[in-house]
């Protein structure tokens, strides 16, 4: 059996102390060089098993640890190792720190994306927080400046309030005529020029406050000076301080109906106004209609102001009446005609939907020259014109009445037109109804149902029924 080299003892002082100390072994390889040794058999064994065996994974003798593998450093070979430089003491660092990293990362992943994650939404946390102060503070520096802005207008409005309107309800009287489409700036310039307000702003202040200031008709109105603006804009509301300072004509009105509305209005003689129509070049007259307005005043309103006259008034109506005719595409060799048929139309009908009937009665009796009619149109409503009267039933002494407009004792058109006719009874004589009526009678005057017919025999028999509905209903008939 071999003995196994001896060591000198260290003590634990000199192997914690920090400053190995060397132990020569050349004593010992120079006698193993002279004698060779026998190896020991390990515990039953044989000695050539055991010189086969793996002397790492040989147990340590006495117990059941086995060696270090051969290269594990053992603490000799530490303290004899030469010391490593600085340059590879950093390589070795950073090669095992990362070790460590690449490991900890397999360990603490979750631990690492959870801390992660929970930043982040810190962050966001912080972020909305920050948002939520900005948007606050932005909303209490606008209802700031709001409240101080709107305080400053009131302020201002109430100064140029007090500067630039009057103060009082107003006195003494003026007339004033507001145009068609006036602005509200408009109406309060009006108003300033006639002194009924101080300033257009007050106005227009008022008036753009006030919903109802849209609803203003044109006209006269009288008002009082140095008003205020609020009470200005509540007269101009109120119809009663609203002058009569409109002429009207209607459908079918006659030119002496038309006249005797003039002179009332505007407060003329009835000579000024014969006058002004008998200059038919300053009433624009159009040489077809002979010298005679009939038929060419257009019907509707006209507002009458302080700087108009007869000839001004009288102008735009016949003005109208001309732009209607040119925009239903009538050539002024047919004005008159149209004219002429569309004011019967209306004297014999107020039904819409009849007088396309009663302009095709008119064409048919006028081409029946040699037929029943003879030509004759034998209208009451011309009839009736001719002795001056507009409504009514002629009676005898009418129809024996030998006059240009007796259409039945005269053939053809009369030679003016008898009223002034509608829109609807000149769109009837442009577009008759088709049919071959001859005549025509209105048989209930509660309807006003009206029947047509081609022969005289015929009309006799709704004549017939027109007798019975008097008889049925005399005080209607009888006020007829």
């Amino acid at each position: 059996m071999s003995t196994p080299p001896a060591y000198p003892f260290r003590s634990r002082r000199e192997i914690h102390s920090g400053e190995p100390k060397v132990y020569s072994d050349a004593h010992l390889e120079e006698q193993a060089s002279t004698t060779e040794p026998t190896p020991a058999p390990d515990r039953g064994k044989q000695p050539e098993e055991a010189e086969a065996l793996d002397p790492d994974k040989t147990p340590v003798r006495g117990t059941r640890l086995t060696r270090q593998p051969s290269d594990v450093l053992t603490f000799d070979d530490v303290t004899d190792a030469p010391q490593p430089s600085r340059g590879q003491a950093r390589r070795h660092r950073r090669s095992a720190g990362a070790k460590l990293r690449d490991g900890a990362s397999e360990t603490t992943g979750m631990r690492s994306r959870r801390l992660a994650a929970e930043r982040r939404a810190a962050r966001k946390r912080k972020r909305r927080a920050r948002i939520r102060s900005f948007l606050v503070l932005f909303l209490v520096l606008g209802l700031v400046s709001g409240a101080g802005y709107l305080a400053y207008t009131q302020l201002v409005s109430s100064s140029a309030t007090s500067s630039d309107d009057f103060p009082g309800p107003g006195s003494g009287s003026v007339e004033v005529t507001i145009d068609e489409e006036a602005t509200g700036r408009q109406i309060g310039q009006t108003l300033v020029d006639a002194g009924v307000v101080k300033s257009v702003g007050a106005f227009v202040r008022q008036f753009e406050t006030n919903r109802a200031a849209m609803s203003i008709r044109p006209g006269t109105y009288r008002l009082k000076l140095q008003m205020s603006a609020s009470a200005a804009l509540a007269a101009l509301l109120d119809e009663t301080n609203r002058v009569d300072s409109t002429i009207t004509i209607g459908s079918g009105q006659t030119l002496s109906e038309v006249k005797a509305r003039i002179v009332s209005i505007m407060g003329v003689a009835e000579s000024e106004v014969n006058a002004a129509f008998a200059d038919t070049e300053a009433i624009g007259l159009p040489s077809e209609a002979g010298g005679n307005a009939e038929g060419w005043l257009l019907p509707g309103s006209y507002e009458v102001s302080e700087d108009d006259t007869p000839t001004t008034v009288i102008a735009r109506m016949v003005a109208g009446t001309v732009q209607e005719l040119d925009r239903l595409g009538v050539a002024p060799s047919d004005r008159e005609t149209v004219l002429i048929k569309a004011s019967i139309v209306d004297g014999e009908m107020n039904i819409d939907k009849y007088m396309p009937m009663v302009a095709r009665v008119i064409d048919n009796r006028l081409a029946d020259t040699e037929g029943e009619t003879k030509g004759l149109l034998g209208m009451d409503s011309t009839v009736l014109y001719g002795v001056g009267k507009t409504s009514g039933v002629p009676d005898q002494a009418d129809l024996d009445n030998d006059n240009p407009y007796n259409t039945r004792l005269h053939a053809g058109l009369p030679p003016t037109p008898i009223g002034q006719p509608s829109e609807k009874a000149i769109k009837a004589v442009l577009n008759p109804a088709e049919g071959t009526w001859l005549y025509f009678v209105t048989v209930n005057l509660d309807t006003g149902e009206t029947l047509f017919a081609s022969t005289l025999e015929e009309q006799e028999q709704n004549r017939q029924k027109f007798v019975e509905y008097c008889a049925a209903n005399p005080k209607v008939c009888s006020a007829s």
